[in-house]
């Protein structure tokens, strides 16, 4: 069931998705040719705990990464193994969450696809499209709008440009658990889905595939590629549905 946050919760949510926000660029200040998945999650790890918060992926579930590190063709999921070098050219999508405080306290979610130095025009505007979607559809975010709503604005941005909406993997609520309900689309149609309630807490992530939207898992149970390997980008932030609009917490 769908939950609405109290106004102090959100508070603590916002500061949680504030401090994550500058962990998360940090980390990708790290992200260049040579550097290993394993060394990138390290670091996060490290940064968190000093934040006083708790990584919100590690043992969820029994992932065993503070990070998803997923290049090119995966999508999500991708487990930060000191073997995944990243390599000159690469994109890769950077997934992180934090319980904040650490001990007792809520969480929040986001993630980025950036480049390995120097990549080309076509992942640059995929990972460009990927951003523009998640503004497209938090423009229809506000008391009263569908969730439907919001996944028509990501899917039409997204195909307006020639790529593929994720359907198999989705958004959702934050907050007391790093996943919650409702489930957020990145497709649907205008006026369907679950309407939106000031208070509601969502992590909105678009996940856009330059070829076909369908996914497959690797054998570790995890790693989610596109099947025809076609480059895929990730773009998420937590956000709170306002009285006047939505907010974003992970900034």
């Amino acid at each position: 069931m769908t939950t609405i946050k109290k106004i102090e919760e959100i508070k603590i949510i916002a500061e949680g998705g504030h401090r994550l926000a500058k962990i998360l660029k940090l980390v990708i200040k790290r992200v260049q040719p040579g550097i290993n998945a394993w060394q990138l999650d390290q670091y996060a790890e490290e940064l968190i705990i000093k934040a006083g918060g708790h990584p919100a992926f590690k043992g969820h579930a029994g992932f065993p990464g503070t990070l998803c590190v997923s290049p090119n063709e995966v999508v999500v999921h991708g487990i930060p193994r000191e073997k995944m070098v990243l390599r000159e050219g690469d994109i890769v999508g950077i997934d992180i969450g934090m319980r904040y405080p650490a001990q007792g306290g809520l969480y929040t979610d986001m993630a980025r696809t950036v480049g390995v130095g120097q990549i080309s025009k076509e992942a640059e505007r995929l990972i460009k499209v990927t951003e523009e979607s998640f503004f497209q559809g938090i423009k229809t975010v506000r008391v009263g709008s569908r969730l439907g709503d919001l996944g028509a604005a990501v899917q039409a941005h997204a195909e307006k440009n020639g790529y593929a909406v994720i359907r198999s993997l989705c958004g959702h609520g934050v907050g007391y658990a790093v996943h919650e309900d409702p489930r957020v689309m990145n497709f649907g149609q205008k006026g369907t889905g679950e309407i939106l309630k000031e208070g509601m807490v969502l992590a909105v992530e678009p996940m856009i595939a330059a070829g076909h939207y369908d996914l497959e898992t690797l054998d570790d149970g995890w790693t989610a590629v596109t099947r025809d390997r076609s480059l895929s980008a990730h773009y998420e932030n937590t956000i709170v549905v306002t009285s006047n609009g939505c907010k974003i917490l992970t900034k």
